[in-house]
């Protein structure tokens, strides 16, 4: 799994790939990517919890027998670093569409800002973005949102472990949060700056943990593919 084995994949009995998911991908991406670079084998390759295209960080990918395995994967606590922009809101909730309710921050005090992560912690009942993968009659809601149709979306209870934050830079604020499956820290990021009496939206996110797995355990995609590339030559000899 990390960059520094050097023992033979085995993908058809079964592997687990940490990788570091480049930015501006989508998971399939990643996932395709490399089910390419294994062909002609042909075996089941899937990942354990999709991370938004302007997201890095922690992706597990899991092949053959292995892809079994994936909802267990999918179901542990997962932990985030990232950045809120308190400079205004964007109907995404992050960087995928302009702010359209620019806001006034300057007033807010630190701690003011450590105090509103308090509500968050615990479980607590969350609305997804309306620019999300969630299904309605068989269609996404985010191309519902793009055509600019009313989107009503339920509520989902989830559970907020840890929301700390670790530097203040006005209009930015670093944080830490873990969480379980199905939380969408975009809406964390909005509702954030609600507590807060301002508009706010993710600017940068950073899956770190997931589990027992951790990002700095995960392979750059480049160089796994290349040893995925050596691998075959070499057994090709």
């Amino acid at each position: 799994m990390a960059e520094t084995s050097s023992s033979a994949f085995q993908f058809a009995e079964g592997e687990v790939l940490l990788v570091d998911k480049p930015l501006e991908w989508t998971s399939f991406d990643v996932v395709g990517k490399l089910r390419n670079s294994m062909k002609p084998l042909k075996i089941k390759v899937g990942h354990a919890g999709t991370l938004d295209p302007l997201a890095t960080g922690l992706l597990i990918i899991c092949t053959g027998k292995f892809t079994k395995r994936i909802d267990s994967f999918q179901a542990e606590d997962k932990e985030y670093t990232g950045i809120i922009n308190l400079s205004g809101s964007t109907p995404s909730y992050d960087l995928e569409t302009s702010i359209d309710h620019p806001s006034d921050y300057e007033h807010l005090t630190d701690e003011e800002i450590h105090a509103a992560t308090a509500s968050f912690l615990g479980d607590i009942a969350q609305y997804p973005p309306a620019h999300s993968a969630i299904k309605i009659n068989g269609e996404r809601v985010y191309e519902k949102a793009r055509r600019g149709e009313e989107v009503e979306l339920k509520a989902r209870n989830i559970r907020i472990a840890q929301f700390t934050i670790e530097k203040i830079a006005l209009p930015e604020v670093h944080f830490r949060i873990t969480c379980s499956k199905g939380t969408y820290i975009r809406s964390i990021a909005h509702d954030f700056g609600k507590a807060l009496g301002v508009g706010a939206h993710l600017s940068k996110l950073r899956r770190t943990k997931s589990g027992n797995f951790d990002v700095k355990d995960a392979w750059q995609l480049q160089n796994l593919i290349e040893k995925i590339k050596l691998q075959k030559t070499t057994n090709q000899e």
